[in-house]
């Protein structure tokens, strides 16, 4: 078992998934990697298998249904918790995160508690979005920052490396978001802990094969979400105690 895990949430990525586990281990990095699919009806889970049946690295669980990303990534931390994995990835199944990218995440998780990979560093880095899409984008991290005083460029973003020690100071069973508030909701926590948060720039790429996950019930869900999160700290737009480098923006390459 090596000290990394990449977790990758996957419901109808049948035709994404094994591309993106040989492009991750063509990095020549020492990563595991684990699928955790909500039974998707075009057998993403029975492919998630078969490469996992051919490499000791891909591990897959299987949920009964469709639900949710956030219940995803908390199936899949708890799993690489109790495995004793010391760096644990969030990253999206559809090859919209370059793997190329890991290994910059993880030299940065070498001077930080959680890495962010930020689209909106060093100007705007995504490709073949469409402007609605970017506008929305940018106007939820201008109304997280607003509301929860977070200073993070892009706290929406889902290709993340977290220390263990981050995931374990957090109660997993508490995390309310099912969609992409859930990438607030853990920033806010380890933030509001005091734990160093860097971003770093990466490219994200849209799409080329299936469908978005986006939906207005998700956009509602990250609207409320910033303000249950201020209530739940009592106000405080800031940690308690923070230190010049809890937040720290680091290049570590960025193309």
């Amino acid at each position: 078992m090596n000290r990394t895990v990449i977790i990758t949430p996957t419901y109808n990525e049948k035709e994404n998934v094994e591309r993106l586990a040989r492009e991750v281990f063509e990095t020549g990095l020492e990563v595991d990697l684990l699928f955790v699919d909500d039974n998707s009806p075009d057998g993403t889970g029975v492919l998630c298998d078969q490469i996992a049946a051919s490499d000791e690295r891909v591990n897959v669980i299987h949920r009964s249904d469709k639900k949710g990303l956030g219940r995803a990534y908390v199936e899949g931390f708890k799993w690489a918790l109790e495995r004793g994995y010391d760096f644990i990835f969030e990253m999206d199944a559809d090859l919209s995160h370059r793997p190329s990218d890991i290994a910059r995440l993880l030299s940065a998780a070498s001077d930080a508690d959680l890495v962010l990979g930020s689209r909106f560093i060093g100007g705007i880095r995504v490709i073949n979005w469409p402007l609605n899409r970017l506008i929305l984008s940018k106007a939820a991290a201008f109304y997280v920052r607003l509301v929860t005083g977070m200073p993070f460029k892009d706290p929406t973003g889902g290709f993340k490396c977290y220390r263990r020690a981050v995931l374990d100071q957090i109660d997993l069973d508490a995390i309310q978001s099912n969609g992409y508030s859930f990438q607030i909701e853990t920033t806010h926590h380890a933030w509001m802990r005091g734990f160093t948060v860097a971003e770093i720039p990466i490219t994200f790429e849209e799409r080329s094969v299936g469908s978005s996950k986006m939906s207005s019930e998700i956009v509602r869900e990250a609207f409320w979400m910033v303000w249950k999160l201020l209530f739940r700290w009592g106000g405080r737009r800031s940690p308690a105690s923070i230190s010049p480098d809890s937040v720290v923006s680091l290049n570590h390459g960025g193309d």
